[in-house]
């Protein structure tokens, strides 16, 4: 046998034997991928239920706030309901004293001495009301006497007074009220008028009575 054989039977023998090992290795491989492929799969399954974990737990917490907030509203809106419905307890009670002094005086009216005892009885009420008043901020409007102002005043008319400047407040028909900064109700007034308007209002009447003469000659 020449080298040739030889060598060529050594090849032919060494193909054989690596086409025999050969599916060997392809099962040692596939067996190796099996538990692989598994614990990804263990691996996925423990991610989704922890993400499922946390969905439900985030879920619960949201509910939970709901409620709170839904609570803390129906609280608030009784707060609200109550402070409005009952905004006014605080000055009823501070003139329920009033209104008691009031009464006594009523009951001893027909026992008082004299008009100037009665006189003194309704002052002491009076006093008591309008202390009340000034604590819960209501303060009267100082206008006599006063410029005429369309903020704080309501002219009811005018009239001529020489002794105080023109558009002056001389007499106080309906007191005013401030509440706080606020004017609740304005003052009734009678306001001085302007001496040098009426003149000239009175110098362009005639004139244009003279011109209606002239006019009709």
């Amino acid at each position: 046998m020449s080298k040739k054989e030889k060598l060529k039977n050594k090849d032919e023998n060494i193909k054989e034997t690596e086409a025999a090992e050969e599916p060997d290795t392809i099962e040692k491989d596939e067996e190796n991928e099996i538990p692989e492929v598994a614990e990804e799969e263990v691996k996925e399954t423990d991610v989704t239920a922890e993400l499922k974990a946390k969905v439900n737990e985030l879920e619960d917490k949201l509910l939970r706030k709901a409620a709170e907030f839904e609570n803390y509203k129906r609280r608030t809106e009784n707060d609200q309901f109550n402070l409005l419905s009952f905004a006014a307890e605080s000055f009823i009670t501070k003139i329920l004293p009033v209104i008691d002094d009031f009464e006594r005086s009523l009951d001893h009216i027909s026992d008082a001495e004299s008009a100037e005892a009665i006189k003194d009885g309704i002052m002491l009420v009076y006093d008591k009301l309008v202390k009340i008043l000034d604590e819960q901020g209501v303060k009267k409007i100082d206008s006599v006497g006063k410029p005429f102002n369309v903020d704080y005043h309501d002219a009811l008319m005018q009239v001529k007074d020489d002794t105080v400047p023109a558009h002056t407040v001389v007499e106080e028909v309906e007191k005013g009220y401030m509440y706080k900064n606020k004017v609740i109700r304005h003052a009734k007034v009678i306001v001085s008028e302007d001496v040098g308007e009426e003149n000239n209002k009175h110098n362009e009447d005639k004139e244009n009575i003279s011109n209606e003469k002239d006019d009709n000659e």
